[in-house]
């Protein structure tokens, strides 16, 4: 069963989401404040996190950089009765995999953890050996890049997006293609979470200059690299 880590400060609400995912078989393990939460992931390995983001103790992006400085491949989703952006814009630098606002059903939950984790299966499926990219080394299976000596780790959804580009290379991507193969929909939180993704793997490859990501107004972008590179 999906071991799920559920950090709710509301009884009620708490209450309900455990049950009902647990009826669609997710082994649920629920915390009332992110201290407790940190204390039970510090025990115990979960497939994915749900962590609300106003919580007592500790709230929820706290919660989330101190999980992800535990592990990083962990998948995690915020729920929020925020609708701020700027709230948003701090979910997506910390990686989340989604951002819930508050009402929602608890059927839409279960259909997006679940898209979710087949995404993250997928990429430990697809790893494959050693890709020479320009003057990088890319390990897949241990989801590493190299430059000379210096050794980036990636995260799963880092690994999936580099090997999609790089599957495409030297074509161009359109946005909506990348963003339901990789992301699994194209709504407005997922195009921005892409757009940070993109940004960060900007900054890993810029050490050589033969590959470059660019982007195509109106269409998408292209993962370029010069002739007589991998």
């Amino acid at each position: 069963m999906t071991r799920v880590l559920l950090a709710e400060d509301d009884f009620d609400f708490g209450s309900i989401l455990k049950q009902y995912l647990e009826i669609h078989s997710f082994n649920v393990t629920w915390a009332q404040d992110g201290k407790e939460a940190l204390n039970i992931f510090k025990k115990d390995d979960f497939d994915i996190c749900v962590f609300d983001v106003m919580m007592p103790k500790m709230d929820g992006f706290t919660l989330a950089e101190k999980v992800i400085n535990m592990n990083p491949e962990v998948p995690f989703v915020f729920l929020t009765a925020k609708k701020l952006k700027e709230d948003r814009i701090i979910g997506l630098k910390l990686g989340a995999d989604d951002y819930i606002v508050k009402p929602f059903e608890a059927d839409i939950l279960v259909l997006r953890l679940k898209n979710i984790l087949k995404r993250t299966q997928k990429v430990q499926v697809t790893k494959a050996q050693i890709e020479t990219i320009g003057n990088y080394k890319f390990d897949a299976s241990k989801q590493l890049l190299h430059f000379n000596e210096v050794e980036q780790r990636l995260t799963e959804k880092e690994t999936m997006l580099i090997q999609y580009l790089y599957t495409h290379r030297n074509n161009i991507i359109k946005r909506d293609d990348l963003l339901k193969d990789v992301w699994g929909n194209d709504d407005f939180f997922s195009g921005r979470s892409m757009d940070v993704f993109i940004s960060r793997l900007r900054k890993y490859f810029k050490q050589d200059p033969s590959i470059t990501i660019e982007s195509v107004r109106g269409l998408g972008l292209t993962f370029k690299i010069d002739i007589g590179s991998k």
